[in-house]
């Protein structure tokens, strides 16, 4: 199926200006119609979601782009387009593994109120001052 920027816009949730700036980095190259229109298709569909989870997953537009060069060459990249993705997954795998630290230490956080807040409504008292690394 073909559609015109416009419609192409919509179906990504990318502005017109976002997908001329994209064509412009050479990121995608949509084909042209008799009136020198831009005419997008499936594939650039599938091509722009791919980009858009290269970008939400962190990687630099710099990358990206060469990562669209190394596509544009065709199979002779394969090997370098995988190797990319390898490293760009482990980067993401390492993201992860912080945030998941993270998150362990705001569980326990917010544990810890849960618990003085329980103590404190038990009791009807208020608490006694807790240092400063445990008020944190």
């Amino acid at each position: 199926m073909e559609y015109s920027i416009g419609e192409f816009s919509k179906l990504t949730g990318l502005g017109i200006h976002t997908l001329r700036y994209y064509e412009q980095e050479g990121l995608i190259a949509p084909e042209r119609n008799s009136g020198n229109r831009r005419c997008y298709s499936d594939k650039d569909l599938t091509w722009i979601e791919f980009i858009k989870r290269l970008k939400d997953t962190g990687m630099p537009i710099k990358e990206i782009k060469h990562y669209a060069e190394l596509r544009a060459a065709g199979n002779p990249t394969l090997s370098n387009r995988m190797e990319m993705l390898v490293q760009h997954r482990q980067a993401l795998n390492e993201q992860i593994a912080r945030l998941q630290e993270h998150k362990i230490k705001l569980d326990e956080k917010i544990e810890f109120y849960r618990n003085e807040i329980e103590r404190v409504n038990t009791k009807g008292q208020v608490p006694p001052p807790l240092h400063i690394s445990q008020s944190v």
